[in-house]
């Protein structure tokens, strides 16, 4: 019953992310150093896996984002980062760069961006509640509902993993 408890609060917890919109991200250009503090301070709360400067390189490397300017990320880059680093654990880069360029093909980038961001602090922000979600009026939109319902159910999957895995362990032990 702890652990139901401990989850309870994760997920009240979660009810106040706030994930930075286009507009919160930095206007002016940032190195490598300055990105990845960034994208794991924002991240972090979420639980998501550390973005290590590799990481981006690699991306950059194989085309999944524009390489820097100059060594400098602009907005941009560091919202497909922030993107990736939500969904790469549930799709392979390449799959995510193309929902990107699907999604980014029909609205801006900024537009697309926040609607994603909006999405998913709704369904955070509603974690626990039965909650109906609109009926999506396009494919892209179709694409983003179900990306963010991966997410979430990725984060409650590996939270509720982790409380599981606890008692077992300690079971374990005493063997």
């Amino acid at each position: 019953m702890a652990d139901f408890n401990q989850y309870t609060r994760w997920e009240h917890q979660m009810h106040d992310i706030k994930l930075p919109r286009w507009d919160d991200l930095p206007k002016f250009d940032l190195y490598m150093d300055q990105v990845t503090a960034l994208i794991n301070a924002v991240l972090g709360p979420l639980g998501v896996d550390t973005m290590t400067p590799a990481m981006i390189n690699n991306y950059v490397k194989h085309k999944v984002i524009l390489a820097p300017v100059k060594k400098k990320y602009q907005t941009m880059q560091l919202a497909d980062i922030l993107m990736i680093s939500l969904l790469k654990p549930m799709f392979q880069t390449e799959t995510v760069r193309s929902g990107i360029d699907q999604i980014t093909a029909g609205d801006y980038p900024k537009q697309a961006y926040d609607n994603f961001i909006d999405r998913l602090e709704d369904r955070l922000h509603h974690l626990g509640e039965s909650q109906t979600q609109p009926a999506a009026e396009n494919l892209n939109e179709k694409l983003m509902q179900v990306a963010v319902d991966a997410v979430v159910a990725r984060l409650q999957s590996e939270k509720l993993l982790t409380l599981i895995k606890r008692p077992l362990q300690k079971v374990e032990k005493t063997k």
